[in-house]
């Protein structure tokens, strides 16, 4: 119902590496994906915290439409990205007048905040091979949803998505793929077993 809502609008591309929306500045819309990859990060003095990985059909605003008049984080595209988009005004017209309307988009952000409890539990609680089984189990699951896919993050994007060093992402990715964990050949990710990883998740 609520995807329904941008079906009039009008599309914005953006290319790989381009901002679409910026951590501190007013947030009165809410975008759809249209096509494309993104990634939600904070930033914080000379280091991103990547919270979220972006796919067709994701929103960008949902936590801000009842509070905040600002963005609390950046987004930009890892690929290139179409998107669409929604005044809150228009929006909370909508949500006045239908109820289905109001429980989707307090599931929807349900679902975002359970997300980023599983985020903040790996960042904290698990060493650093954990955090990146972790990552590539989300991405193949719930952004990709294959076990072969084309990976849009850079090395420094995974490291900023594991929190740790690039290079440290950068020797365990080769340590993943020489113990035939997966394979990476260039930006063409393959899981070769899903079972390890999700042994090395479990054992953090």
């Amino acid at each position: 119902m609520l995807k329904n809502l941008f079906e009039d609008k009008h599309i914005i591309n953006y290319s790989k590496g381009e901002t679409l929306c910026k951590q501190g500045a007013i947030a009165n819309q809410l975008l759809l994906i249209e096509d494309g990859f993104a990634k939600i990060y904070l930033e914080h003095k000379n280091k991103n915290i990547i919270l979220r990985i972006l796919r067709t059909g994701d929103f960008i605003g949902l936590d801000n439409l009842h509070h905040d008049e600002i963005y609390s984080f950046s987004v930009s595209a890892i690929s290139a990205c179409s998107v669409k988009s929604i005044s809150f005004a228009e929006l909370h017209k909508y949500l006045n007048e239908t109820t289905a309307l109001n429980r989707e988009v307090i599931g929807d952000l349900n679902a975002y905040t359970t997300g980023y409890f599983f985020r903040f539990i790996s960042l904290t609680q698990k060493q650093l091979h954990g955090r990146l089984a972790d990552a590539i189990i989300h991405l193949a699951e719930e952004v990709y949803k294959s076990n072969d896919f084309e990976l849009h993050l850079s090395r420094k994007d995974i490291a900023d998505f594991t929190g740790m060093s690039t290079e440290s992402a950068i020797r365990i990715i080769k340590e993943f793929h020489n113990d035939k964990l997966i394979e990476l050949y260039g930006k063409r990710l393959k899981i070769i077993s899903m079972k390890l990883l999700k042994k090395l998740s479990d054992l953090g």
